[in-house]
């Protein structure tokens, strides 16, 4: 296929902290660069935060929360937070530009994925949060129970490099819903839409100070989770940080979010319809290159379809375009840094190792400059694989044939992962009877990342704590205070 010329029109960005509503650089003048991942150039500088611009972003968003936000009439708030993800479709050439900047991803997938869910995030919590009210319930003639909804206070949004806009709004939109105020921390490396995201909120109309935002590394969220006037930290990433977290807020125990990492199983029976299964499972094994917590990068195939599956999947897998994010017809982009690439370079080092068999892949891609992984496809490891058991989150998928129901779902579950599954089959009765048994906070029956705002989303065992959607979120971001009245 002939590659489309590269157009770019919007320029990167410096990024500063956010604090007060306005641009600030770090007390301590320190900068970091930001750097293309496509490319290997310098994007531009990243302020580098620390303890103090932490302390700052803290107190101001403490005053804020006295102010009108968390007072104001809840239509009021309502249409603010409407307007922020109007403005977000307004700039979303810049936002999926810098996006795609940022990421290595193709910049069809920021602007058809990306911006829109980030915009629709704002979009259904501005309407959701009209609907939410305060129960009550009355006891004969002795009393009134009811339930008052307030704002946690201070919340800290800390989140990831592979999905960055849609995740930050993921929480910000339900956080400003509730009436909170927020310190965000966005990913070191990929900067850039949130520092716009909290210009957006100030010209939507939020007051100033309600939206925060501090840049750095992991000391500068430690110094974010463990401070004493935080109420609340909701984060997405891997499990190791997700950790670290519980332990940095435990001294004040602070209300916790994770939604953390996965090692997801596609199970796919020979009853299923092999079309479907083929194209979405392309979609979810390689899409955003693997740098999704949800791909399913396990894949189980009943036996008596093993060897069509895997003809059809790796034909398929071939025929995926790796190169420039900003060509139409790249369909696998740069992975996010030198340091994840190296790390998932690692793992295909490793399933050699183990006695792998590279059907696709296995390599870095034929390209000058930039961190890219071609989609590569294993079989041949045993269910103790590590590349099996272990978060790759790269373009990479190990495949596994299975005879039973009983085989294949002892090992879906011997992971300590828990976030989701796909299953695939046209057994309505197996379908039931199997999703029960999965040990994770989402299973999709003959689909993949089907997202629906008022579900739970969240993982099970060491893939999460709590969840996240409607009345979830609403749950997560309010204290509800009972109140009984004696008549």
């Amino acid at each position: 296929m002939q590659t489309t010329e590269r157009k770019v029109e919007i320029k990167p960005i410096n990024c500063s902290h956010y604090i007060g509503g306005k641009y600030v650089e770090s007390k301590s003048g320190k900068t970091f660069k930001n750097i293309n991942p496509a490319t290997e150039e310098v994007l531009g500088v990243v302020a580098e935060g620390g303890r103090e611009d932490v302390n700052e972003a803290v107190e101001v968003a403490r005053t804020a929360l006295k102010g009108e936000w968390g007072n104001m009439p809840v239509r009021k708030r309502s249409a603010i937070i409407r307007k922020i993800g109007d403005l977000i479709l307004e700039r979303k050439q810049e936002l999926a530009t810098l996006e795609t900047l940022d990421t290595g991803k193709p910049i069809w997938l920021s602007n058809s994925v990306d911006i829109e869910r980030a915009a629709y995030n704002f979009h259904f919590f501005a309407d959701y949060m009209t609907t939410v009210g305060n129960e009550s319930y009355q006891q004969d003639d002795i009393a009134i129970h009811y339930s008052v909804r307030r704002p946690v206070g201070v919340v800290g949004l800390i989140n990831p490099w592979n999905l960055p806009l849609l995740l930050m709004t993921w929480k910000l939109a339900p956080a400003l819903a509730a009436g909170n105020t927020v310190v965000m921390k966005p990913s070191e490396v990929t900067p850039m839409t949130a520092t716009v995201l909290a210009q957006i909120c100030t010209d939507a109309g939020v007051p100033d100070g309600v939206v925060n935002m501090v840049h750095g590394f992991g000391e500068t969220g430690a110094a974010l989770t463990s401070h004493d006037d935080v109420d609340a930290i909701a984060f997405t990433g891997e499990t190791v940080t997700g950790s670290a977290i519980m332990k940095s807020a435990a001294p004040t125990l602070k209300k916790l979010s994770f939604e953390l990492g996965g090692k997801n199983p596609n199970i796919i029976f020979a009853d299923a319809n092999l079309d479907d299964v083929i194209d979405t499972t392309l979609r979810s094994s390689f899409i955003n290159q693997g740098e999704v917590c949800l791909c399913g990068s396990r894949i189980y195939v009943e036996r008596a379809i093993y060897d069509e599956f895997l003809e059809r999947f790796v034909a398929k897998t071939k025929e995926l375009k790796v190169g420039d994010p900003f060509a139409e017809d790249t369909k696998v982009g740069a992975l996010v840094s030198e340091e994840h690439y190296n790390k998932v370079l690692s793992y295909l080092d490793i399933a050699k190792e183990e006695g792998g068999t590279f059907l696709t892949g296995g390599r870095k891609a034929d390209m000058e400059k930039g961190f890219y992984v071609e989609p590569t496809i294993i079989t041949g490891l045993g269910r103790d694989s590590r590349c099996v058991r272990e978060e790759i989150f790269g373009p990479v998928v190990t495949v596994l044939p299975f005879d039973t129901e009983e085989e294949v779902m002892e090992q879906v579950n011997d992971t300590h992962y828990g976030l989701s599954a796909s299953l695939w089959t046209s057994d309505v009765k197996r379908a039931a009877r199997l999703s029960a048994q999965i040990e994770a906070g989402m299973v999709w029956v003959n689909t993949w990342f089907l997202r629906d705002l008022r579900t739970p989303f969240g993982g099970a065992k060491r893939s999460g704590i709590g969840r996240e959607g409607g009345a979830h979120s609403f749950d997560f971001y309010s204290e509800i205070t009972n109140v009984t009245l004696k008549l």
